[in-house]
């Protein structure tokens, strides 16, 4: 009987993990492949020739290939005392299956040779161990030959392959060099017709797939239907299911039943293996879904997150099933990455998820099942983080070993391996990844807590947590609101956040409309108030205990010191001014609570805190905004303006920051963001930053770029020093206990190197333009270049890391070997090392003197080392203490009792020695990370810096003439708000964009002493009137970043905010019509526009009716000039506006210039001059572009004539009183302007103040007349 070398009674082909895979069975007479029957598979049966094929589960190991077709040979184990056919060398050259009795499997291999005096066969197994049997007396099965496999380059994704398969042996993923890696499952139900291939790994990086070309005739459709492994499985989208709808927001699973082809191939009968299954055995998914509190959704704290789970349902499952739904019923809003082994495995529910975004492979089977390569983690974990789903990562935390000696040690009857959540991956969690570092803008994580009484007009506070997870940086603030958000809206405009947490029914429903209007389809999260969205008291508890306990870690690792009892003194300085202040930041706090909680769930919250900065909002504590040193850009500013996002696409092509942009780093792409998001208010800030832009330009202008020139080959350092500062804890995947077969650490080196060398060269750029300062009087760079101020000096941290080990030898061999003097502890052991040797070289002087035979000599002889070579001549004269341990002709090699003693301590500090090598690179990320307010300032330094130089490149290609703002302070010059530009151009349209034409620069003058504050615009449609508001608006906000303007001279006085009321556009999700959305933005305007703002106004009332349109729009364009008093620009087509303010001081009257001829037909043509004209211009000639739009000549001959009869109509019973108005002064002029909105504020109010003011005035006038 053959029989294998003993290795633990098991064959090298199976994977020693199988031997606990029967724990998973239901019962004895599982169908798993561990059942003692000896056939091979109920596939080769000739009493049943046709059965309905029996697959490997997914929790299993593989053993071996697909099973083939048997010739003339039963599977079954033949009858004691039947005999099989004498063979010769017929079968030499075959495949053959022998079955292993002490192994209970059955092994292929191929006959080799024919022995004919012995009658034995020579057969070569599968893993190329070769023994001689007489197959006489063997339990044997002829194979069918195969054809010869071809490799064909396929451009799909590598997937499970059916050629390669097997269907007794257990499925489940199975790697050829670590065997051990394999899953740890034998459940039949999760198993039934479930197979994955083993693929090499070759195969796998190019893209191969290998295919059998087989005879048509002998594949059976489903195995052919699953042959082509690189094709999508589209009817995936069609699968009708009970699971969870709530995986993400675009999860919407329909039911269908056309059949989908894919190469010629039917695969849409999926979609009733997967329903069937579904529809009888998960019916507590249906209707009678329960929460884990056994809650309907119906009821009051309904948990849509969990799921109870019958008893009955539970006492089914087997020990693997069990550990899978017990993780998924506690995150049913989530897609578990499930860890078996080498291989992630997605189940049931989560299975449709992958096979539909990621393009997985199904499995065979009734039981949705697919899986990917732990290589591929990262790539496919992004991917459906961006598409809107939560991840949850559960890793194995033990192996079938320790399993083993577990359950010996601790008589633990558990059959699966431990197993542990370690990550939560969403939007806003994402740290790593191809398309993060593909995206320099940041991926902000938002928290909201909210205070209001209830009532719809009241104003509201917020507290605000806004997190950047890549970066580790903290935003916190708290500020009041209006009844329309606008603050809040702003924000959300601001850092449009990925991912929102709130709590849980608390938030009113103008702000839950905001939170709506305001994103991007963000994930949104929603907590239980108080357990888990703390409120200001428990998060202040879990901060300090949090930081106490960072505290304490650090201690440890470098002394033994006590530490204060008041954790307070660890807090960051913002933190520990909102806990004093505790009125005024307890929702702020709140804020921070849940994100804290939710960051902790995903394993991220002692790793951001640690090495986190904390910065408030530009917006906390709003009070006064005059006090801020920021101008404030709304929500509608920032998209009207399209200062980060063009209106055609939403991307930043066209816009204001696609004009600045010209930075070679991300985190100054960042920065930049933010600079326009907040421009600068103070008027000695803007001035140092203007001093800085001009000072990089001109003579300077080659050493600023050759500084960009440096920094354009640095990585995203930024986010990579937050990812070296997290992984110096081990948490989460980055575990100890968490078995990863990925050499996570090369990844981490070659990350630990680029941010060395990426420093190293910032501080190298920073030096060389320092020469700079030799010639330049800019405050602002004498601070970012002096080492000391801005610039830290980290000479000295970089040359201890220079001096520790090779950078680049680290990088290529992915090993730290430091140099002497690096490492106490490595030193240490190296040293222990060195005295052990030369305790022997010692040793070999005193035996050679001993014996007096100096050619005595250690040697190594296999893994015996320092035996001493003696010569036969001297073996009689040794000492007692002499062992003989080999000799070869003339010698004998000796061990001493010293020796053996000093082998056996060399042998533990290498070992020592090794595993501190090992660590070594912790303990240097550990050292680095103690300098980690160095590293942060220097890429602060250098970002603001690129940022400067970005400025500074793009000021010269605007076309025209540019120049530098000059920003006056009204406070010292005792003037009013103004602004005056000599030929002002547009900073983001070219002539190169607009065709045949060029762009006409305008003069443009707003405001000052005795002079009118508003401009209002009139002109024809498409005249460039919008154009104009917004030139105006941009050209402010680029005077406030710090940057030139396209103009020949620009002179202002600094605007605390800008509104912009432009462009017609509902929020139907909100409930506010095009009009409503409209009169919502103007309601902003009023209440919160200061002396001190800019108001763009463009065709206010066009939504409604021309009476109610004009009234509301000769309203606020009155409470704009006469209240609030601030500079504006108001563009109409409604002309009796002009003709009210004709001769009011105030309002400046101007028109988009135009030239009027016409046509055939009486249809006027306009020929636009796109220049800034004073005067009102009489008519909007609509039907003119009613003619360019295309509209037919009989139509537009029909609307000239009704649009004269219409302004004759108009026109005549406007005539008295246009004739009366211009014989008057304009003192009565102005005199019945103010009697007229007199009347109107009496109608509305019981004072009587203005009426008397202007009997005052009458008087006066009297007099003079």
């Amino acid at each position: 009987m053959a029989f294998r070398r003993p290795t633990n009674g098991r064959s090298p082909l199976v994977n020693p993990q199988r031997q606990i895979t029967s724990f998973f069975s239901k019962s004895p007479s599982s169908t798993s492949s561990h059942s003692p029957s000896p056939s091979p598979s109920p596939l080769l049966s000739k009493s049943n020739p046709k059965p309905k094929p029996v697959s490997p589960s997914p929790l299993q190991t593989k053993n071996g290939k697909k099973p083939a077709l048997v010739i003339g040979q039963s599977p079954s184990a033949p009858a004691s005392g039947d005999t099989n056919p004498i063979y010769g060398d017929e079968v030499v050259n075959r495949r053959i299956r022998v079955y292993w009795p002490l192994d209970k499997s059955w092994y292929e291999g191929c006959v080799k040779s024919f022995d004919k005096s012995s009658g034995k066969h020579l057969v070569q197994y599968d893993d190329s161990e070769e023994e001689l049997l007489d197959l006489s007396k063997e339990k044997i099965e002829l194979l069918k030959e195969q054809v010869k496999k071809l490799r064909r380059l396929r451009r799909f994704s590598v997937e499970d392959d059916e050629e390669e398969e097997e269907a007794a042996g257990g499925g489940g993923h199975v790697d050829d060099e670590v065997e051990s890696g394999g899953t740890d499952s034998a459940d039949e139900d999760w198993g039934k017709n479930v197979e994955k291939e083993v693929i090499d790994d070759e195969i796998e990086d190019l893209g191969l797939v290998v295919e059998e070309e087989e005879d048509v005739k002998e594949v059976k459709p489903e195995l052919k239907r699953r042959k082509r492994s690189g094709m999508i499985l589209d009817s995936v989208k069609k699968i009708k299911t009970e699971s969870p709808k709530d995986l993400s927001p675009k999860n919407n699973i329909n039911s269908a039943t056309e059949k989908t082809i894919v190469d010629n191939v039917l695969i849409g009968d999926n979609v009733d293996r997967f329903t069937a299954r579904e529809e009888e055995k998960f019916r507590f998914l249906g209707k009678n879904r329960r929460d884990a509190n056994k809650r309907f959704p119906g009821d009051d704290n309904y948990d849509p997150r969990t799921l109870y789970l019958p008893p009955e349902f539970l006492k089914s499952l087997t020990g693997g099933q069990r550990q899978w739904w017990e993780f998924k019923s506690k995150h049913m809003d989530k897609v578990l990455f499930f860890k078996m082994g080498k291989f992630y495995e997605l189940f049931e529910m989560d299975a449709h998820v992958g096979a539909k975004e990621l393009d997985l492979q199904y499995m065979k089977g009734d039981q949705p099942h697919c899986g990917f390569p732990e290589k591929n983690f990262e790539v496919n974990a992004e991917k459906l983080a961006h598409k809107g789903y939560r991840v949850l990562v559960v890793e194995q935390t033990e192996t079938p070993e320790q399993l083993d000696r577990r359950r010996k040690q601790q008589g633990s009857k558990d059959k699966v391996v431990k197993r542990e959540i370690c990550a939560v991956i969403t939007k806003g969690t994402l740290t790593d990844g191809e398309m993060l570092s593909a995206n320099p803008d940041a991926s902000y994580l938002l928290a909201v807590a909210e205070c209001y009484d209830g009532n719809q007009q009241d104003d509201r506070t917020y507290g605000i947590c806004v997190v950047d997870i890549a970066t580790s940086k903290i935003l916190i603030g708290q500020f009041r609101d209006d009844s329309e958000c606008s603050a809040l809206s702003c924000l959300l405009s601001q850092f449009r956040p990925v991912e929102i947490i709130k709590p849980k029914k608390l938030l009113s429903p103008e702000t839950e409309r905001v939170l709506l209007r305001q994103t991007r389809n963000p994930v949104i999260n929603e907590l239980i108030p108080l357990e888990e969205f703390w409120d200001s008291e428990k998060t202040i508890q879990e901060i300090k205990k949090t930081y106490q306990h960072i505290s304490n870690k650090s201690i440890s690792s470098s002394s033994n010191e006590p530490m204060s009892s008041d954790s307070k003194d660890y807090l960051p300085e913002i933190l520990s001014e909102l806990m004093t202040e505790r009125k005024i930041g307890s929702f702020a706090l709140s804020a921070l609570g849940g994100t804290l909680f939710y960051l902790k769930k995903a394993f991220l919250d002692e790793s951001l805190l640690r090495f986190a900065t904390f910065e408030l909002l530009p917006c906390s504590g709003l009070a006064d905004v005059t006090s801020k040193p920021y101008m404030i850009l709304d929500a509608t500013a920032l998209e009207n303006l399209e200062v980060f996002e063009n209106s055609v696409n939403g991307d930043s092509k066209g816009t204001l920051y696609d004009q600045l942009n010209r930075c070679v780093t991300p985190f100054g792409k960042r920065l930049l963001k933010a600079w326009l998001a907040r421009p600068l208010y103070d008027i000695d800030s803007i001035k140092e930053r203007q001093e800085a832009v001009a000072c990089v330009k001109g003579a300077n202008l080659p050493l600023a770029l050759e500084f960009r020139k440096d920094l354009s080959s640095l990585p995203d350092i930024e986010r990579l020093l937050a990812r070296i500062f997290s992984c110096s804890e081990a948490n989460g995947r980055n575990s100890s206990k968490v078995v990863l077969y990925e050499d996570t650490s090369k990844k981490q080196l070659n990350e630990f190197v680029m941010v060395l060398s990426g420093c190293e060269v910032i501080r190298n750029a920073c030096s060389s333009l320092g020469v700079i300062l030799k010639n330049s009087d800019s405050k602002l760079l004498h601070r970012l270049l002096t080492v000391g101020e801005n610039l830290p000096d980290v000479n000295a941290v970089l040359k201890h890391f220079k001096n520790a080990f090779d950078w680049m030898e680290a990088k290529n061999s992915g090993r730290i070997i430091p140099r002497e003097g690096a490492d106490k502890e490595y030193d240490s052991a190296c040293r222990t090392v060195t005295d052990i040797e030369l305790g022997l070289k010692t040793h070999l002087k005193e035996q050679r003197k001993l014996l007096g035979d100096p050619s005595i000599n250690y040697v190594t002889v296999g893994k015996e080392s320092y035996l001493l070579e003696v010569s036969e001549s001297l073996c009689g004269s040794l000492p007692f203490d002499y062992e003989r341990q080999s000799s070869k002709k003339g010698f004998a090699r000796y061990w001493t009792s010293a020796i053996k003693k000093y082998v056996r301590e060399l042998s533990e500090a290498e070992t020592e020695k090794e595993s501190k090598l090992k660590s070594i690179m912790q303990r240097l990320i550990g050292c680095f990370c103690e300098h980690h307010v160095s590293w942060r300032r220097l890429i602060s330094t250098a970002a603001e810096l690129d940022v400067l130089i970005s400025i500074a490149i793009a000021s010269d290609l605007y076309e025209g003439p540019t120049c530098r703002p000059l920003i006056v302070d009204p406070s010292t010059e005792s003037e009013s708000p103004f602004l005056v530009a000599n030929k002002l151009g547009h900073p983001v349209l070219r002539n190169d964009t607009l065709g045949d034409g060029t762009f006409v620069p305008n003069d443009v003058s707003i405001g000052g002493s005795n002079k009118a504050k508003f401009i209002l615009l009139t002109g024809p449609n498409m005249g460039g009137k919008s154009t104009l508001l917004r030139q105006v608006c941009l050209a402010v906000i680029l005077a406030q970043v710090g940057a030139d303007v396209p103009a020949e001279s620009f002179k202002m006085t600094p605007v605390d905010r800008i509104f912009v009321r432009m462009g017609a556009k509902d929020h139907i999700m909100a409930g506010q019509s095009t009009f409503l959305t409209e009169l919502l933005e103007t309601a902003s305007m009023l209440s919160s526009a200061t002396h001190n703002s800019l108001v763009a106004l463009d065709e206010l009332g066009r939504g409604t009716a021309t009476s109610d349109g004009q009234a509301i729009a000769a309203s606020v364009l009155e409470h704009l000039v006469n209240k609030v008093q601030c500079r504006g620009l108001f563009s109409t087509h409604y002309h009796h506006l002009a003709s009210d303010y004709k001769q009011i001081p105030t309002v400046s009257l101007c028109h988009m210039a135009c030239k009027v001829g016409t046509e055939l037909g009486g249809v006027e043509e306009v020929t636009f001059l796109y220049k800034l004209t004073p005067g009102a211009c009489p008519k909007s000639y609509g039907v003119n572009v009613a003619r360019l739009a295309g509209l037919p000549d009989d139509v537009l001959r029909k609307a000239a004539i009704k649009s004269e009869e219409f302004e004759m109509m108009y026109g005549n019973k406007k005539s008295s009183f246009n004739s009366t108005n211009q014989s008057m002064t304009p003192e009565l002029a102005v005199f019945f302007h103010s009697l007229r909105n007199c009347l109107v504020d009496a109608r509305c109010s019981s004072s009587s103040k203005g009426i008397y003011e202007l009997q005052e005035r009458a008087k006066t006038l009297l007099v003079q007349k």
